[in-house]
């Protein structure tokens, strides 16, 4: 068990963040504050993207023709509003506010509201099962834009559908590999044992997580250090650690709200609460 780690070396334990490098310095001064050190590897990079159906999607907008509205991460509004020229942007705001706007969690929520725009309660559940279920008495027969990153999850366009909506997605983002060394340097750290908690956020960081072991020729060798008594592997959501799972990962902390402080705050209760 993970919980084993409970030995006091006198030196604090040792976070992964892997986070978009937008997110590292914010990520580090809150682990610094839960008493980590911290190993910033970002294992995913943000980058814009257009689609064929962003315009579209900015008419229906506007002309009223949407009945819900879903942002699934603060990304997606910042994407979604650098690609509006000026001259169309307040239009856009305005009708926005005037249909029905909904946030997967919290720091979505945060992020409409620095951009003025106002959003319906927040889901119980901050995932796409629980917009699908926050959604269900309301969208038969009504249509529902998403714009989310090309890696969103099929299942929130699906549920949605299941339960009655006409349902159109724009990408206004993806997202690519980083290639430096930083990444291969946290794999060859981890493999020397410094590294005591691993915090994976998406399904697609434990896949290049695994890309970049793979190019150290370590594997397997990882999968071993990740299942150690020594580290606690923490992910965020259901789908995040079934990845994990699929690579024969053991997953030791999912945190019951999806947000990065919380897996902070799991594993500092179970490495400090030993010692």
């Amino acid at each position: 068990m993970a919980s084993d780690i409970i030995q006091n070396t006198g030196q604090p334990p040792v976070l992964a963040i892997m986070r978009p490098e937008m997110y590292l310095d914010e990520s580090v001064t809150l682990a610094q504050e839960y008493g980590f050190e911290t190993f910033s590897a970002p294992m995913i990079e943000i980058v814009d993207k257009k689609d064929d159906g962003f315009d579209d999607f900015v008419h229906r907008v506007i002309e009223r023709k949407s009945d819900y509205v879903i942002f699934t991460s603060a990304n997606g509004i910042d994407f979604t509003l650098r690609k509006i020229p000026d001259d169309t942007k307040q239009k856009f705001l305005q009708a926005l506010n005037s249909t029905n706007v909904v946030a997967i969690g919290p720091n979505t929520q945060k992020a409409l509201t620095n951009a003025d725009i106002t959003c319906m309660d927040l889901p119980e559940s901050y995932s796409s099962e629980g917009v699908v279920d926050y959604l269900r008495p309301y969208i038969n027969d009504k249509v529902v834009d998403i714009a989310r990153s090309s890696y969103g999850s099929s299942y929130l366009i699906s549920g949605l559908i299941e339960n009655g909506a006409t349902v159109f997605e724009t990408q206004v983002y993806t997202l690519n590999i980083p290639d430096n060394i930083t990444q291969k340097n946290l794999i060859r750290c981890a493999l020397a044992g410094k590294i005591t908690v691993f915090a994976f956020t998406s399904s697609m960081i434990v896949h290049n997580f695994f890309i970049k072991a793979n190019e150290v020729g370590s594997g397997e060798r990882i999968i071993e250090v990740l299942n150690s008594d020594e580290t606690i592997v923490s992910a965020i959501g259901a789908p995040t650690a079934n990845t994990l799972k699929s690579y024969g990962v053991n997953v030791d902390i999912i945190p019951e709200k999806y947000l990065f402080e919380n897996m902070l705050s799991d594993a500092h209760d179970i490495i400090f609460s030993k010692q």
